[in-house]
């Protein structure tokens, strides 16, 4: 049986670039520990405009970056940015782009209110890792995304990338977090995502617009191979969703070293 040697996480918040939370560590601590397990790991995040350039050693590379990404018939250019993760001998993508990354909170400003543009920024995230993937010329056996904004990684792999050589054999795992967000997504949402691939279709756990948090993971779980639950309490419609469809899934893993069961998991997909 084929086993997993090449794993790439996608993941919203990573220590130290972004607070300490349960996502963050996971996304800190996981690729180490796999990596240290004899995989190869490579990691991406979104460039957020609170995480501090010059005090992290964030520096662009160019021969990554360049392209643009058409949202809603819109350019938008896509920049690359690594860095090393002290003490650990492992690099982070950083996905960076003016209109969408440079303000100085995640998903939400200062008053905890939601962007509005939250959906394009996780199409152009997506989309953003995808094609550099793709330019790193490096086919990952298993795609983790964490986090919400991750959420159309697994419909990009199983349709629009599908017949692509380096996701054609790609796995796709996607964990659920408690990381809920209350303001509905833009109304024209399913009309941004449609592209190469992608038609009305394969949206059918979106009933109506406007697209919510459970609705969002629900289409993810629809593309996923795997379901991690890796926060205790998560949304219970969403693992009732993934029980009635019967997706492999490894309930929340209590250990503090986890990473043995999660590399069993990804093993178990082939």
């Amino acid at each position: 049986m084929k086993k997993a040697t090449k794993v790439l996480y996608i993941s919203q918040e990573i220590f130290p670039y972004l607070p300490e939370s349960e996502m963050a560590n996971m996304g800190r601590y996981l690729p180490q520990a796999v990596q240290e397990k004899g995989l190869e790991v490579r990691i991406f995040m979104p460039k957020f405009g609170s995480i501090n350039e010059r005090r992290n050693q964030l520096h662009e590379v160019i021969r990554l970056s360049g392209m643009n990404i058409i949202i809603d018939d819109t350019d938008h250019p896509l920049i690359i940015k690594v860095a090393s993760i002290p003490a650990a001998r492992m690099q982070v993508y950083f996905i960076d782009n003016e209109d969408y990354f440079r303000r100085k909170n995640t998903v939400a400003n200062e008053n905890n209110e939601e962007y509005d543009d939250n959906d394009e920024r996780a199409i152009f995230f997506a989309r953003g890792v995808m094609e550099t993937v793709k330019k790193l010329r490096w086919s990952p056996d298993v795609i983790h995304c964490q986090g919400w904004i991750t959420a159309l990684v697994p419909l990009y792999v199983k349709k629009t990338y599908n017949d692509d050589p380096f996701f054609k054999h790609s796995k796709v795992v996607y964990s659920i977090f408690d990381d809920e967000f209350k303001k509905p997504l833009d109304h024209h949402f399913i009309d941004k995502i449609l592209m190469d691939g992608i038609q009305k279709k394969h949206l059918a756990s979106i009933k109506n617009p406007p697209v919510d948090y459970s609705s969002l993971l629900k289409l993810a779980a629809d593309y996923s191979d795997g379901i991690i639950q890796s926060s205790p309490k998560v949304n219970e419609s969403v693992l009732q969703y993934v029980a009635d469809k019967k997706i492999k899934f490894l309930p929340y893993q209590p250990a503090e070293d986890y990473s043995d069961q999660y590399i069993d998991f990804y093993n178990q997909l082939f």
